[in-house]
Order: C-alpha cells, then sequence, then structure tokens
C-alpha cells in the first residue's frame, strides 16, 4: 500500500508517518521510485504499536524510538526483551530518604513478603509501592493503609490475567508487544473499571442517584 492508503488504514496523518519514518519509530518502506514506497502490514503494526505507546505511556518518542531498538536487539533473550519492555513502561521514581521513607520501605517489603512475591527493594515498582505508603501514612489515610492486602489480592489476580494471556501468544513480536502495550492498556482499563465501579457502590452504599463524570 502506499503512505496515503497506510495513513487512511491507521489514522495516522501523512505528516506524522514521515515524523515516524525520520525518527526510526518506522522502518522504512519498500522503494518502487524515487519518491515512492510501498508500506505492508507490518508497517500497520508498527505504526498501531507507537500510537498506543504514544497515547498512554507518557513516554516522549525519543523515548519510544529506544525502547523499540532495544527490543530489536538480537543478542538478547527473551527473558532480557520482556524485563526491557516492563522497566521502560514503569514510572520512574527516586528514591527518598529519611526517617519516614525507611519505614515505608520497610513496610513495602513486608507487603510483598506476606504475598510471597520476589522483588528487588531498588526497583521502580517497589519505589513507587514505597512513596504510597508514605503518602497514605503523612495524610492519615489509615483506612486505606489497613486494607493493602486486598489491593495486593487484587493486584495478583490482574497479574494472572496478564500472564495468561501472555502465555496464549506464540509469536515472540506479540509477545513482547503484549507486555509493552497490554500493560499500559491494561492499567488504564483496571483503572477506568474502577471508577466505575466505585461509582456504582457508593451509590448503592449511600442510597444515592449514580452520578457519572
Amino acid at each position: 500500500m502506499r503512505m496515503a492508503e497506510l495513513s487512511r488504514v491507521t489514522g495516522v496523518s501523512v505528516p506524522m508517518i514521515k515524523y515516524y519514518l525520520r525518527e526510526g519509530l518506522l522502518p522504512s518502506g519498500e522503494r518502487t521510485g524515487p519518491n515512492q514506497a510501498q508500506y505492508g502490514r507490518e508497517h500497520v503494526r508498527r505504526l498501531n504499536l507507537v500510537r498506543a505507546m504514544a497515547e498512554y505511556s507518557g513516554l516522549s518518542l525519543a523515548e519510544i524510538a529506544e525502547l523499540l531498538e532495544g527490543l530489536e536487539r538480537p543478542e538478547l533473550s527473551l527473558y532480557d526483551r520482556l524485563g526491557l519492555a516492563q522497566c521502560t513502561v514503569t514510572s520512574r521514581r527516586e528514591p527518598g530518604e529519611g526517617e519516614g521513607w525507611e519505614r515505608a520501605a520497610r513496610e513495602a517489603r513486608e507487603l510483598i513478603a506476606r504475598h510471597g512475591w520476589r522483588h528487588s527493594p531498588d526497583s521502580q515498582a517497589m519505589r513507587a509501592v514505597t512513596g504510597v505508603l508514605l503518602t497514605l501514612r503523612t495524610l492519615g489515610y489509615d483506612g486505606v493503609f489497613a486494607r493493602l492486602d486486598e489491593y495486593a489480592e487484587a493486584a495478583a489476580r490482574t497479574a494472572r490475567a496478564d500472564v495468561a494471556a501472555l502465555a496464549d501468544e506464540s509469536d515472540l513480536e506479540r509477545m513482547i508487544e503484549l507486555v509493552v502495550v497490554g500493560t499500559l492498556l491494561g492499567d488504564t482499563l483496571i483503572a477506568a473499571l474502577r471508577r466505575i465501579a466505585q461509582g456504582n457502590i457508593s451509590a448503592e452504599m449511600l442510597g444515592e442517584k449514580l452520578e457519572e463524570c
């Protein structure tokens, strides 16, 4: 297909497609003339992947390009590629300091240990958990803090669904895409469903008419 048709199929404008080509986010098409090229299904797939990452990840196009380049390195094992994908889509956070942070970090480790999980205490995910626990303590949200294990159990159910979906894929490219896009879209999906559930449950508990934002 020509670039105009690629734009029509994907919904990505021609100027944006040209920009993606210049930035290395999209591989070049097959040249058919001095200023003409043909594009195939792999270009449609890559455009959809880049657009999803740009819309849901909060990553810059430069960071997306770096991730895609890393995922295509042949010397990396499947495990390393999946790890690279997961780390890239996890929000970065600098470690805190002081007694409050140390207490929250200990509570985060204890929470993870209670559920039999293993995780590096210096990982971005653990730093995020620690930061949330510190904030909950600081703001005095003891009710939320007392239900951390329920949140962890809900996270485990979601994670099992994630891994089951990953196991259903036999194609390496799709497995890697699922870690990237599935995590980003999954986070958005869970958050949206949570809002809907909160509205319904609070309306039932408070006897109020359901209002949706």
